[in-house]
């Protein structure tokens, strides 16, 4: 009788161990936006925008990812020991506003002052974004501009428009920060959600095509990613002002 109770002891531990690491593998893929973070840091020191793209491309699928499947797992409350929401803003920060900040310094023509001056202004409002504890409306939308510097400096760096209209629109986006004004999640907001995953579908296309052809000029894609921006920019505030009617 001995033995059976202590078997059974030892395979219920053992369960639990599996469980346990089960679990915990999931806040490692969403810790491995770290790495992948470093990935583009380098690439983007070394000037290969191409490679810091893609390892930027790649954390923003692990980033849709690992916050469904942890919910769908309640790691949150069956492995409270570390804090996924914690985590998961440290990553953002980091591959959201860091990395970009870094590329929009040095990769999209403003010269060493103004470069870093925007770079500077990016990491300090993205740093802020992320603390503002009413970022998130009942809409599931985003109030201010939700610190997406990963892809509004993707476009910025595609299209290579005048510095002066890069500079111009990183302080826009900056002052968007903290303003009232709502901005979509592509997947949480529900109205219109159909149409707006399509947006976002297309806008990842046109930057895969982009990204594949070493951003060669091409009026098509490239009018079609600011189209789909522009969407994704300002759909959620155009539902906001509709909604006051």
């Amino acid at each position: 009788m001995l033995t059976g109770s202590r078997d059974l002891q030892l395979g219920q531990q053992l369960e639990h161990l599996r469980a346990a690491a089960s679990l915990f593998a999931i806040h490692l893929l969403t810790a491995s936006g770290a790495a992948l973070a470093l990935l583009a840091t380098l690439a983007a020191a070394r000037g290969e925008w191409r490679a810091a793209f893609v390892w930027l491309g790649i954390a923003l699928i692990v980033d849709a990812l690992d916050g469904p499947i942890a919910r769908r797992y309640q790691v949150g409350s069956r492995l409270p020991r570390w804090d996924g929401s914690a985590l998961d803003f440290v990553i953002d920060y980091t591959t959201y506003v860091f990395v970009p900040a870094i590329i929009l310094a040095s990769g999209c023509g403003l010269g060493t002052f103004f470069g870093i001056l925007a770079a500077m202004i990016v990491a300090i409002t993205g740093a802020l974004y992320f603390a503002d504890t009413r970022m998130k409306e009942p809409d599931n939308s985003f109030r201010g501009f939700p610190a997406a510097w990963n892809l509004a400096v993707f476009v910025l760096f595609a299209l290579q428009p005048h510095p002066f209209v890069t500079f111009m629109v990183t302080v826009l986006l900056a002052v968007g920060t903290f303003l009232p004004v709502n901005f979509v999640h592509p997947v949480r907001v529900t109205k219109w959600r159909w149409l707006t995953l399509l947006m976002m579908v297309l806008w990842m296309i046109c930057a895969g095509i982009l990204i594949a052809t070493g951003f060669d000029q091409n009026s098509t894609v490239e009018m079609l990613l600011l189209v789909t921006s522009f969407y994704l920019l300002g759909v959620a505030g155009v539902q906001q002002l509709l909604a006051r009617f």
